[in-house]
């Protein structure tokens, strides 16, 4: 199992020294990889939660992330496809991968917000199609030397996309969603799965046999996929063994985790971003602060 860490994208952290602070420390204590995600809009009445409040880029947060670490993996968990065109996203993570010496992980997901589909220009119908051209497009984008896509919503004329990733073919695709065809279709055309955060160990556990299934019967190798979960962690040291999962001492939050390592994960990161006293535009900086030390050096997989 490998362990990753979240990138503060939101609160009094998401800062320059806040997001340096925590990768180098990250990196420094043997973290795999450090994890943004995208949320473009947020409610009105603030319905979406503390953290969707007010969230940077996060194609523009790991390139920044890449310039302070070296060694560590840089993830996002996930970009909204319909948001995005596949030529100019190509380009962008391509750009990325290069920049960063080959470190990028990319999460791929359809989200849910209506209100950012409306804000994209894009209707919120055919969302499984779409994805499924949109993840054809950009791998050819990446694979051919001479490209041509004519898909039923997205075209590349005959043209040529340079460079490529520094990574080959291209930079692992993870694709998240809970829908059986979603599910299907990371086993047939991604390099793994990204399970919902908010699902339980039996849920994750029966979506990656869905998973490891539909390569198989693609005739990919099940084995070779990766499987990876948000953990939104809240350490709290008072909260009694009736707390919710990954709520409470460091001792519960590890038993929760164990859980779900069980069910065929192989990756995991810790995400205090959805923690209203690290991730709230309110939350007060030095408790943000020590909330998200404490938690990287009581799990550091180098101090296991």
């Amino acid at each position: 199992m490998r362990l990753g860490f979240a990138a503060p994208v939101s609160g009094p952290l998401a800062t320059p020294d806040g997001l340096t602070h925590v990768a180098r420390t990250a990196e420094t204590l043997g973290y795999h990889a450090l994890w943004t995600y995208q949320r473009v809009l947020g409610a009105a009445d603030n319905s979406w939660g503390e953290a969707n409040r007010g969230v940077h880029d996060p194609l523009v947060t790991l390139s920044f992330l890449a310039a302070h670490t070296s060694r560590i993996r840089l993830g996002v968990a996930v970009l909204i496809m319909p948001l995005h065109t596949p030529a100019v996203l190509a380009k962008q993570l391509t750009s990325l991968d290069l920049l960063s010496g080959g470190r990028l992980d990319v999460g791929l997901g359809n989200g849910w917000a209506p209100e950012e589909y409306t804000a994209a220009g894009v209707p919120p119908t055919g969302l499984g199609r779409r994805a499924e051209d949109f993840l054809t497009c950009l791998r050819t984008l990446w694979t051919q030397p001479v490209v041509t896509h004519d898909g039923p919503y997205y075209r590349v004329p005959t043209t040529r996309f340079e460079p490529k990733p520094a990574q080959s073919p291209h930079p692992p695709l993870l694709l998240g969603g809970t829908a059986t065809a979603a599910l299907r279709r990371a086993g047939r055309l991604c390099d793994g799965w990204i399970a919902s955060s908010k699902a339980t160990p039996t849920a994750i556990r029966d979506a990656i046999t869905v998973v490891r299934e539909a390569a198989e019967q693609a005739g990919r190798d099940p084995d070779a996929l990766r499987f990876v979960c948000r953990a939104p962690v809240r350490l709290r040291p008072e909260a009694g063994a009736d707390a919710p999962p990954l709520t409470g001492p460091a001792g519960k939050i590890r038993d929760d985790l164990g859980a779900l390592t069980a069910t065929g994960l192989t990756e995991i990161f810790l995400d205090p971003n959805f923690d209203p006293e690290v991730g709230s535009p309110d939350a007060a900086a030095d408790i943000a602060r020590d909330h998200v030390d404490q938690l990287l050096h009581r799990f550091a997989p180098a101090t296991d």
